[in-house]
């Protein structure tokens, strides 16, 4: 063995592309080495868990068997081995797990060779500063994660035989996951119970010298013609609008009877500022990413990640919006130079952490290099993620946006109409942004004023229910109501989305009859542990946990104490749930007896004969899409995607290559 390679230290991260990177910053000192996540973790064929002292078996994953070899081999001839894996609670048990390892191979290292260092940027100067102030394990935050983990384990793996016995075969629970699913049914619901009503809008055209521009009706004899609703939902309430006119008639009637002149009652003028948002935290990423670009949270997710891994953006789970005075520095001077000094904000703007217990040393996702506002070495995606990070970001150091908003009310009959306009002043930092802001310019005028009315007019509208869930939407009521944690958003909804408990419908989500049945099997028996307020307290204790002032076992032992008792009522007196079949109005072309009948499978919906098993006749089941392609007029059709994400194609293809996400 050469002197050189003795002597060398060992750096250990978590991801390949990582390794690479921090290897081209370090140099020849060091050698880089990748886990690829996690190499030691609960075995998946048995519950691994003491229940009464909540002992944990761990195994080496039987995958990562070159892995380990891989960095048992060179821990040997290191001079120093340091465990670098992600700053979060994840990481952090990667590392003890990898010091565990090292310390019980067979010819184990010393242990005062080895220690942990983070860091949240890949960036050269980032990881220096981050090699001098390495420091020991911290075990609270391992047993933060290990709490979650056997949590996770123990209501997994005590629910998934019940749901067999009293649902399907094959079925599976996760704490989390059920909650998700949950908020999704109970939404359902609420839209299938919502009674729709018809109202009307009137607006009247107006001019004055060549200027014509709108006002809406407001209010009829002092009273405002539009009410808000609120319904109370099973996460918080919503509200909908309805106005008084209901009909047809009602609506014709008076705008018969408005006069030609209309009476200018008030003018109201005045400035307003705009504020830019904070910079990005996973949940806020995943979400703009979900109203922008239509991506999943596992997409987002999985972008992000490249980007960290080569250097463009900080450390992409964390839900705290601080950023570092040295940044604020840096994104100030920027802006100066780039847009000039008045689009700097004058004192420095700081943004408080809303979400629960955000780790506050963590920082917002952010660029590494403020100078690089864009990307030409990425993918699309890449290009995308990163300006719009990039954007966010270096904004929160500009100057607000100043605008003037106008509202004058104009009286016809026993009526008061309402126009509004705004005219931008100054953008500020929607330069950086690049937000459009329509500007609608009303024409100068005066109380006591009167103006000409062209036309009036109606519009139908309908009470609408309350939205299906969106990733963003499940995303935001899930960190609203203090459920899961940066990095736990995205592997839920891939989890339930695989489950088939829901499906994804242009861009929406709605339960299946599976999860309809599963969940209302659980919510029956297990409602306690799929409350909202039962499950925010869990993470509350996590995160007490993680900060030393919380015993996770003992956790573990009040939780197992009431949740066997549950187990067993479910087990013994709980009913058994049938999961409804959608039959297709055909009957068996192979036994002619049985009707066809719509069912869910391993590999998602198929047609088979109601008499099964006595008739094992199944087919491929083909949504009926109810369009035409658009380019070739043949008929629509939906398919899937490898990830299971639905959209729609032609039937002709490939001759004809038309497709889209959204109905036609």
């Amino acid at each position: 063995m050469r002197m050189k390679d003795k002597m060398k230290k060992l750096l250990i991260v978590e991801s390949p592309t990582k390794a690479r990177t921090i290897e081209k910053y370090l140099g020849g000192d060091y050698k880089v080495l990748a886990t690829v996540g996690h190499i030691r973790d609960l075995p998946t064929n048995k519950m691994a868990v003491d229940f009464k002292n909540f002992e944990v078996e761990y195994v080496t994953d039987s995958k990562k068997k070159k892995v380990v070899d891989e960095l048992v081999k060179a821990s040997k001839s290191a001079k120093q081995i340091l465990l670098a894996s992600d700053p979060d609670r994840e990481g952090e048990a990667i590392s003890w797990h990898v010091k565990w390892i090292l310390l019980n191979a067979k010819k184990p290292v010393d242990k005062k060779l080895i220690s942990r260092v983070t860091f949240h940027e890949i960036t050269k100067e980032a990881i220096g500063e981050a090699l001098k102030k390495s420091r020991e394990i911290d075990m609270d935050l391992v047993n933060a994660q290990q709490g979650r983990r056997v949590l996770d384990r123990v209501v997994g793996y005590s629910l998934s035989p019940i749901l067999w016995k009293k649902v399907r075969r094959g079925l599976s629970a996760g704490r989390v996951q059920s909650v998700a699913v949950r908020l999704i049914c109970e939404r359902e619901k609420e839209i299938e119970a919502f009674k729709k009503e018809k109202y009307f809008s009137i607006y009247s055209e107006l001019k004055k010298g060549g200027q014509k521009f709108s006002a809406e009706l407001i209010k009829v004899d002092g009273k405002n013609i539009y009410k808000t609703d609120k319904i109370k939902l099973f996460d918080g309430e919503y509200s909908f609008t309805s106005s008084c006119f209901k009909t047809q008639n009602d609506v014709d009637g008076y705008i018969k009877n408005l006069e030609k002149v209309f009476l200018i009652t008030k003018v109201l003028e005045r400035e307003v500022s705009r504020l830019p948002l904070p910079a990005f935290t996973t949940s806020k990423l995943q979400q703009a990413a979900s109203r922008k670009m239509g991506w999943s949270g596992k997409q987002t997710m999985s972008v992000a990640q490249k980007l960290y891994e080569k250097g463009l953006i900080t450390y992409h789970r964390t839900d705290s919006v601080y950023l570092s005075e040295k940044v604020i520095g840096e994104f100030r001077k920027y802006i100066e130079k780039e847009f000039g000094q008045n689009y700097v904000v004058p004192k420095i703007r700081l943004y408080k952490n809303t979400a629960k217990n955000a780790q506050e040393a963590h920082e917002a996702i952010r660029p590494t290099n403020v100078s690089r506002p864009t990307i030409d070495d990425g993918d699309v995606r890449e290009n995308k993620s990163y300006e719009i990070i990039w954007k966010r970001a270096v904004a929160t150091q500009a100057a607000a946006a100043i605008m003037k908003n106008t509202t004058i009310l104009f009286a016809n009959g026993n009526g008061i109409f309402e126009s509004k306009g705004v005219r931008m002043l100054f953008d500020g930092f929607l330069k950086i942004t690049g937000d459009k802001h329509e500007d609608q310019v009303l024409p100068e005028l005066k109380e006591n004023e009167k103006v000409e009315g062209k036309k009036s007019w109606s519009v139908e509208s309908e009470t609408n229910p309350m939205p299906r869930y969106s990733d963003a939407s499940l995303v935001s009521s899930l960190e609203k109501q203090g459920i899961g944690r940066p990095s736990t958003y995205a592997p839920i909804i891939s989890t339930i989305l695989l489950r088939q408990y829901i499906e994804r419908e242009e861009g929406k989500f709605r339960p299946t009859v599976l999860g309809q049945a599963t969940n209302e099997f659980l919510v029956k028996n297990f409602e306690n542990i799929l409350s909202l307020p039962f499950t925010a307290e869990m993470e509350e204790t996590l995160d007490k946990v993680s900060l030393g002032k919380e015993d996770w076992k003992k956790m573990m032992k009040d939780f197992w104490k009431k949740f066997e008792k549950e187990l067993k009522l479910a087990e013994n007196k709980s009913e058994r749930v049938k999961v409804e079949t959608e039959k297709t109005g055909e009957k068996c072309p192979e036994c002619k007896d049985g009707n066809l009948v719509i069912r869910l499978g391993r590999f998602g919906k198929f047609i088979s004969c109601d008499r099964f098993p006595d008739c094992k006749y199944t087919k491929q089941y083909q949504e009926d899409a109810g369009f035409k392609c658009p380019e070739c007029g043949a008929d629509g059709v939906v398919r899937k995607t490898k990830t299971g994400r639905k959209f729609y194609g032609c039937s002709k293809y490939p001759t004809c290559k038309w497709a889209g996400w959204k109905k036609p």
